[in-house]
């Protein structure tokens, strides 16, 4: 229902720039941070912070295969002594991302470039990883019989080890012959709500290994069919937890390497199929594992110590909330934990909303004291990195723009202040990737007014280190003027204050009104209101629509994640359907106050996803104020939707039915009397083509008109076989039709 990221809806996520000046996945840095690492034109660079040339670590013809064309390097790792590069090529997807491939190893003494697994299936293997001390690499290999390999289920999945100098493979954990046993990687529920890919991590010594299992069997399949890939259609079947349904049973295990592979099972208390394990991570120097579990509500939160040898657990930490425990704000690079270990392992930082903000504590592992370390009434929208040598801790945050984003530091032991890093004059979206010692950081800043900019700068100063303008130098304030899109805030009659934006068409007559189109997401997973490049455009529209003459208009309600607290964010607990489209409506009659030149006969409203079931229940449940919709893979009936998502927001169904009822647009078809246009791929692994023949069936129960559009085997995105472009014909065509432009 949410947008995930990366994929077509990273306009909600952009505040969290997934990519600075190159892919984070693509930059390293050396120990001293006199360079880093960087693919370019499919080399293998370092550059210089220190003013030197680049040097190219790995070039073309040494990646080139019988002299023939090049592996296409789209990630890489090195070996702890820097003598050897694990290459990650020949990517295919797994749902979402291109987390499968080949891997190949480039020895930088020898020069031999071998390719691992090579009894296993090509494009099969996941997360490979050197062993601490270069000699081995491990690796998930994920086979699947279904054809289609974007949207596939899992079979069963094994974590094994090659040994690169016997040039030999184990594989040491079993599947016992169980389809559907994962190992070392996850289910699509953990994935796409947890953000868990990468299922193991070895030790420090790299003696053993801690992996996820996850027991898929125990989930129910849901079969999605494809009908276009050959004459007798066949089905795809996605193991996925729906709402009301157990969680995927987890458990972790440890591998002693040492041991002829021995596996110990943590023992974790509680039920495995009524609590979840999204994150886990190694103790610094110890053979002691911290595991995050929540339970089945999401509202409680505990940390256990294990012991790696005899898989006793002691509990360490818990935190209980209202609504639900936000664990998704995790330290970049760091993805198996939302917590950060400093001072040799004897404490860690860790974010929570206890305080009713966003606020970063430092947590004493032997003392189980803590202390604040950022505070104030503002939120750490995203922790960064530390300078542990120094003390200061870097951060995003916006105590007094919520659509704006700032790079922020203070000192790690809760006596500094606030400090404010990006300058003053950068007022927009500011993004950094910090190295690891954080002495640099890759910067990039762009406004609505302004295209994205990216410069290498040195902390704590912020000052660009290239022989270059600074961002501070080139950026252009009076570009502003020549924007259409300005920023507003509202007040509802609820007392709800909201920040929008809206773009004004071109040549305004002051004696003539014009229609409006809404855009809406409105749900925990994104805002749409962020002062960054690109906000107001709108791709589904061919054309200009401020030259036709459209005002369009967007503003984030309760429940989004806007740095404004906890109580804004969480006042959506089981109201989604219910809170979030009160504030749409509401919103939409205040902007019809405050922009007197809108026509109320012709107003509109579109979204994806979220936004998609934010514009059916605003086309239901506000008939008089939404006049046409145009709504695109929504969740039309709660209840259909995975558990990890809509349980962590609504609560469960033995407790909070009716509130799922009550705010699914399904529930609310009667009242619809507009025009009405939805699509939907029946491909779609994310909200199921189901939503959509509930919702017809439904509309045509109530014998209400309106025009459908499906995509034969699409998923959420409709990006295949260039699907989109034809998305966006059906959106202008209806939007022209039945809600016409122009002043009147």
């Amino acid at each position: 229902m949410k947008s995930t990221k990366k994929k077509l809806y990273t306009i909600i996520f952009i505040f969290i720039f997934c990519h600075i000046e190159l892919s984070s996945q693509s930059i390293q840095w050396n120990p001293k941070e006199t360079g880093y690492y960087q693919i370019i034109n499919n080399e293998l660079i370092f550059k210089s912070t220190r003013g030197k040339k680049d040097l190219i670590i790995l070039s073309k013809k040494e990646l080139s295969l019988n002299n023939k064309s090049s592996l296409e390097i789209k990630n890489y790792s090195f070996s702890k002594d820097r003598e050897k590069i694990l290459i990650f090529t020949n990517t295919k997807k797994v749902w979402r991302y291109e987390t499968k491939g080949d891997y190949w190893v480039f020895d930088l003494k020898t020069k031999k470039l071998i390719k691992l697994g090579n009894n296993l299936p090509e494009s099969s293997l996941m997360f490979a990883k050197f062993s601490p001390d270069g000699k081995n690499v491990a690796y998930v290999s994920k086979e699947n019989s279904v054809k289609n390999a974007v949207r596939n289920s899992s079979t069963n999945a094994n974590i094994y080890i090659e040994n690169l100098e016997k040039n030999s493979i184990k594989k040491i954990t079993s599947s016992n012959n169980t389809k559907k046993l994962i190992n070392g990687t996850f289910d699509w529920a953990y994935e796409e709500e947890f953000d868990c890919r990468d299922g193991f991590l070895f030790n420090e010594d790299g003696t053993k290994i801690a992996f996820w299992q996850i027991d898929a069997n125990q989930v129910r399949d849901f079969l999605m069919i494809n009908n276009t890939d050959s004459i007798y259609s066949f089905n795809i079947p996605v193991e996925y937890p729906k709402v009301g349904e157990f969680p995927s049973p987890a458990k972790i295990g440890v591998i002693d390497l040492t041991n002829e592979n021995k596996i110990t099972w943590m023992k974790i208390p509680g039920p495995a199929n009524n609590n979840y394990l999204p994150r886990m991570m190694w103790a610094p120097s110890s053979d002691e594992l911290y595991v995050q579990q929540l339970n089945r509500k999401q509202n409680h939160s505990k940390i256990f110590i294990a012991n790696a040898s005899s898989g006793s657990v002691k509990l360490l930490m818990e935190e209980k909330d209202d609504a639900w425990v936000d664990i998704r704000n995790s330290w970049p690079n760091n993805d198996q934990a939302g917590w950060k270990f400093i001072n040799d392992g004897k404490s860690f930082l860790y974010i929570t909303e206890k305080d009713g903000w966003s606020h970063i504590y430092n947590f004493n592992v032997e003392t189980k004291k803590e202390y604040l370390v950022t505070n104030g009434e503002y939120d750490v929208i995203q922790p960064l990195g530390i300078d542990e040598k120094n003390g200061i801790i870097y951060f995003i945050a916006s105590p007094e723009n919520a659509t704006q984003r700032f790079l922020y530091k203070t000192n790690i032991n809760g006596n500094g202040s606030l400090k404010k890093v990006t300058p003053n004059t950068l007022k927009g979206s500011n993004s950094y990737q910090i190295s690891p010692n954080g002495n640099y950081a890759f910067h990039r800043f762009s406004n609505y007014f302004t295209k994205p900019m990216n410069q290498l700068i040195s902390l704590p100063n912020h000052k660009s280190i290239k022989n270059e303008k600074s961002i501070s130098e080139k950026f252009d304030p009076k570009l502003k003027r020549n924007s259409a899109l300005s920023f507003f805030q509202i007040t509802t009659v609820d007392d709800v204050i909201m920040d929008g934006w809206i773009v004004k068409p071109k040549n305004m007559d002051p004696k003539k009104k014009y229609p409006v189109l809404f855009y809406f997401y409105s749900e925990p997973a994104g805002t749409t209101v962020l002062d960054r490049y690109g906000v107001g455009n709108n791709r589904l529209y061919n054309g200009d629509m401020q030259e036709d003459g459209y005002v369009y208009v967007s503003f984030d309600g309760r429940g989004t994640p806007s740095p404004k607290g906890r109580g804004w964010r969480k006042a959506i607990y089981r109201g989604i359907g219910k809170v979030n489209v009160r504030d749409m409506g509401m919103g939409a009659l205040e902007v019809f106050k405050k922009y007197e030149f809108i026509d109320t006969s012709r107003v509109a409203v579109h979204g994806w996803s979220g936004g998609g079931s934010a514009t059916l229940n605003c086309l239901f449940q506000y008939p008089e104020i939404f006049h046409t919709g145009i709504s695109v893979a929504a969740v039309a009936y709660q209840l259909s939707y995975d558990n990890i998502y809509q349980e962590r927001y609504m609560g469960i169904t033995e407790e909070t039915y009716q509130d799922f009822i009550d705010g699914s647009p399904l529930t609310h078809v009667e009242k619809f009397k507009g025009n009405l246009l939805y699509m939907h791929g029946t491909a779609d692994d994310n909200v199921h083509y189901q939503n959509a023949e509930l919702l017809i069936n439904e509309l045509i129960k109530h014998k209400k008109v309106f025009y459908f559009m499906s995509y034969p085997n699409r998923s959420h995105g409709i990006r295949e076989e260039n699907a989109y472009p034809h998305v966006a014909l059906m959106f202008t065509d209806f939007l022209r039709k039945n809600c016409p432009a122009g002043g009147k």
